[in-house]
């Protein structure tokens, strides 16, 4: 776990270099699910994009702690859309992968 600063490190931004790499990773996430409309498709995608990167964030910091790591460095990402006719639904699904990342231990203080 990190005791503050900046966790998640989005394409073109890089972790502290004395950073220990631990590993690639995948994490996905939904967006929030919206009403289907056809005629909206653009506001239905910008709305969706926007929950979705706050869910797949959440998802990576979870991830971040669960693993051990103290930060990510996002390396790619993709979304699909979905569309549920019988619900009239629309969501999308993100899948990020990513660098794991640790500090380095400090060495006690004498």
């Amino acid at each position: 776990m990190t005791t503050g600063g900046q966790k998640i490190y989005w394409h073109r931004e890089l972790p502290p270099l004395a950073d220990e790499l631990l590993g690639s990773h995948t994490v996905e996430a939904t967006s929030d699910p919206v009403e289907y409309k056809l005629s909206e498709r653009d506001a239905m995608w910008k709305q969706c994009s926007e929950s979705l990167r706050v869910n797949l964030a959440a998802r990576l910091e979870q991830e971040i702690d669960r693993l051990g790591g103290s930060c990510a460095h996002v390396l790619e990402e993709d979304t699909t859309e979905h569309i549920d006719y019988p619900t009239n639904r629309y969501w999308l699904i993100g899948r990020l992968s990513y660098s794991l990342y640790r500090h380095p231990e400090r060495a006690p203080e004498s």
